[in-house]
């Protein structure tokens, strides 16, 4: 293991610093929002910003590493993150924190879709597995940990903003001193989301609707804890005992899945997280709420990438890297939403409306995959491995599946003697 990582390890330091600051700032601006007074609509919007920016970089982002190159890239845009943090606490204006939010999401998808094409370069290719499964680690370790960093100072005063702006900086240290050749940055892969909404339409609709669910919980749950009166050092150890549900309990959901129907699992699944954040408001004490917390994030940290893990179950493997983009847009513009719906909803019946609002969308989720379930046998090639994943860009999808189903379509007659399969090729031919 230690060999296979020896030629990303400044690159995972690089992750690790990088999202450190992050998952700290996320955090940090619903808190400081909150204390300098702005509403739950106006936090929601301006959380929504960070996700708007980050899906309109998706298209941008190959384009200026092409341009600049990976180092001058980063370095670009590291140097608007970082800045755009400090520029957060001293201009506490709800209008210019919009546009520093949507700024920051179009350099940070920038940062990430760097660090993921260099990885591809530089891991082998039957290795890229097991080094996605290494960054995705080192990606949740980091946003758990970020949030104990909330006990250095009050949100109201310059210290946190001021780690968040080192953090960043320190990201550019490994990965500028790299003696490594750069890689080459692919063309955008050309959408194929009108052919998806198709034939995967389930897949399609746990992309979105657990964007909307999940990008509530990014934006406003420091928000919601913080309306309960927990202290900031306490908003810290939410996010990390959420996070940290989703980093233990994720991978074993997806395994299982691997082994067994994986869209009577994911079905399952999306209940079990419906029902756990509608228990939220009903939550006897602290300890109790934590540990739903915990088991929520388990299960709903599962739901995306078991979306993408039975997408792939149903594509050529010529299709797995646009239509896969084309689920973290979707996911994205969910997320982007999400916080404005759930921050109205806050401000209209309160705190409780939050987990009430993940509930509602997830039992949504959970009734149409009941209904795909019963009326709708969706058509599966081939079985491809669950992995874990996080919002991330587009390039991270080759690194994830380059070696996962590797003669997944070796038998063409297993197509040819199949009604369904002929129905959708016929379907795809028209696209």
């Amino acid at each position: 293991m230690l060999a296979m990582l020896q030629p990303v390890r400044s690159i995972l330091w690089s992750v690790a610093l990088l999202l450190l600051g992050n998952g700290l700032i996320n955090t940090l601006l619903t808190l400081r929002g909150t204390e300098e007074g702005f509403s739950s609509t106006v936090v929601g919007v301006i959380m929504s910003a960070y996700f708007v920016g980050f899906t309109c970089g998706t298209w941008v982002s190959s384009r200026l590493i092409r341009r600049a190159g990976h180092i001058r890239a980063f370095a670009f845009c590291a140097a608007l993150c970082a800045s755009g943090a400090l520029l957060h606490s001293i201009f506490v204006d709800p209008w210019v924190w919009i546009a520093l939010r949507f700024f920051y999401g179009l350099a940070f998808v920038t940062l990430m879709t760097v660090i993921e094409s260099w990885l591809n370069g530089q891991a082998a290719s039957h290795e890229r597995g097991r080094v996605f499964a290494t960054y995705m680690l080192v990606n949740l370790g980091a946003i758990a940990a970020a949030q104990q960093i909330l006990r250095l100072d009050t949100p109201g005063g310059f210290l946190l903003f001021a780690v968040t702006a080192i953090l960043i900086s320190w990201a550019l240290l490994p990965i500028t001193m790299t003696r490594r050749q750069q890689p080459t940055v692919p063309e955008n892969a050309r959408s194929s989301l009108k052919a998806l909404l198709g034939f995967a339409p389930l897949c399609v609709a746990a992309s979105v609707l657990s964007g909307l669910a999940m990008g509530a919980f990014w934006g406003m749950a420091p928000l919601y804890a913080r309306q309960l009166g927990w202290s900031a050092a306490d908003v810290g150890m939410l996010m990390s005992v959420t996070i940290l549900g989703g980093a233990l309990l994720q991978l074993p959901i997806g395994r299982f899945s691997d082994k067994h129907d994986r869209s009577q699992v994911m079905t399952w699944v999306v209940i079990a997280s419906a029902a756990l954040a509608a228990l939220m408001p009903f939550a006897p004490n602290r300890p109790a709420l934590m540990g739903l917390f915990f088991l929520w994030g388990g299960f709903s940290f599962a739901i995306y990438p078991l979306a993408v893990a039975q997408l792939i179950d149903q594509l050529h493997p010529e299709e797995v890297v646009s239509a896969s983009a084309d689920m973290l847009v979707t996911q994205g513009a969910g997320s982007a939403l999400a916080p404005i719906l759930a921050g109205l909803l806050m401000g209209a019946l309160g705190p409780q409306a939050l987990p009430l609002y993940i509930a509602a969308v997830l039992a949504l989720l959970g009734i149409y995959a009941l209904y795909r379930r019963r009326h709708v046998s969706d058509l599966v090639h081939g079985h491809a491995h669950f992995e874990p994943m996080t919002q991330t860009s587009p390039l991270s999808l080759e690194m994830m599946f380059d070696d996962a189903q590797p003669d997944l379509f070796d038998d063409p007659s297993f197509y040819e003697e199949d009604e369904h399969y002929r129905l959708v090729e016929a379907y795809r031919q028209r696209e």
